[in-house]
C-alpha cells in the first residue's frame, strides 16, 4: 500500500485534455488537491467538472515564463504550496523536413521543451518548502526510443525533456526534489478522434498487446512517481507503451 497523496498540492500543465486531463484525474481521485492549467477556458473549465474533487483551473500558456510564474503562485495561493508538478504541456503538429519552417521548429521547442523549463523553475520555491517536492515530465517513446515521418521537430523536443530531466535531477538533489519523466506510446485520446476506425486499428496492431494504452495508464505512473515510495528514484524514465518499442521488425509481432 503506497503513502496516501491526499492533500497534496499538485499541478498539471496542459490538464484540459488527453493524458494531462488522464493525470489530474488519477490524482484528484487520490485526494490531491490539483490546479490544471491550459490555454481554452472552456475546455478547461468541462475537464474541471468532470474530473470533480478539489480541482481548479488557470489559463496559462506554458511557453510563457510570466505565465509559468503566474501558474506556481496561483497553486501556492490556492493550495498553501505545491508538492507534486506533471510538466504535461506538449503540442505535435505535422511538418517534414522539406516543408518544416523555423516558425515550425520554434512552435514545438517553445511548448515542448522551453515550456517544461520554465514550469520547473517557476515551481521550485515550492517545491523546495514541500520537503517532499516532485517533477514527472511527460515525454514521449517518439524521439527518445522511435521517429515518425513529419515529427522530427516533436521528437527531437521529447528527447531533449530527458536530457534535461537528468542534469535537472543533479541539480534538484540538495533540494530534495526528484524529476522523472513517463514516456507513452500509442494512449488513447481525444487526439485520435476522427481518424477512422482503420487508423486505429493499425495503431494497435504496433502493440504487443493488441491494443491502445488509457490516460489513466500514464496517470498511474505519474502518481507513482509522486509517492513517498519513490523517493529514491530520480533522473529516470519509465515507458508506457504495452512493450511498442521491444520488437525488433515486424515479423516479431507476427510470430506472437
Amino acid at each position: 500500500m503506497f503513502t496516501s497523496l491526499a492533500g497534496r498540492s499538485v499541478v498539471v500543465t496542459g490538464g484540459s485534455k488527453g493524458i494531462g486531463r488522464g493525470i489530474a484525474t488519477v490524482f484528484a481521485r487520490a485526494g490531491a488537491r490539483v490546479l490544471v492549467t491550459g490555454r481554452d477556458e472552456e475546455s478547461l473549465a468541462k475537464a474541471c467538472a468532470e474530473i470533480g474533487g478539489d480541482t481548479t483551473f488557470l489559463i496559462a500558456d506554458v511557453s510563457s515564463r510570466e505565465d509559468c510564474d503566474r501558474m506556481a503562485a496561483t497553486a501556492v495561493e490556492r493550495h498553501g504550496g505545491i508538492d507534486v508538478l506533471c510538466a504535461n504541456a506538449g503540442i505535435f503538429p505535422a511538418a517534414r523536413l522539406d516543408a518544416m519552417t523555423p516558425a515550425d521548429l520554434d512552435t514545438v521547442m517553445a511548448t515542448n521543451l522551453n515550456g517544461t523549463v520554465f514550469a520547473v523553475q517557476a515551481c521550485l520555491d515550492a517545491l523546495t518548502a514541500s520537503g517532499r517536492g516532485r517533477i514527472v515530465v511527460t515525454s514521449s517513446i517518439t524521439g527518445p526510443h522511435t521517429g515518425y515521418p513529419g515529427w522530427s521537430h516533436y521528437g527531437a523536443s521529447k528527447a531533449a525533456q530527458l536530457g534535461f530531466v537528468r542534469t535537472a535531477a543533479l541539480e534538484l538533489a540538495p533540494r530534495g526534489i526528484t524529476i522523472n519523466a513517463v514516456l507513452p506510446g500509442n494512449i488513447a485520446t481525444e487526439g485520435l478522434d476522427g481518424l477512422g476506425e482503420d487508423y486505429l486499428t493499425a495503431m494497435a496492431a504496433s502493440v504487443p498487446q493488441k491494443r491502445l494504452g488509457g490516460v489513466a495508464d500514464i496517470g498511474n505512473a505519474a502518481l507513482f512517481f509522486a509517492t513517498e515510495e519513490a523517493s529514491y528514484i530520480t533522473g529516470q524514465s519509465l515507458v508506457v507503451d504495452g512493450g511498442q518499442v521491444l520488437p525488433e521488425s515486424l515479423q516479431a509481432l507476427e510470430e506472437i
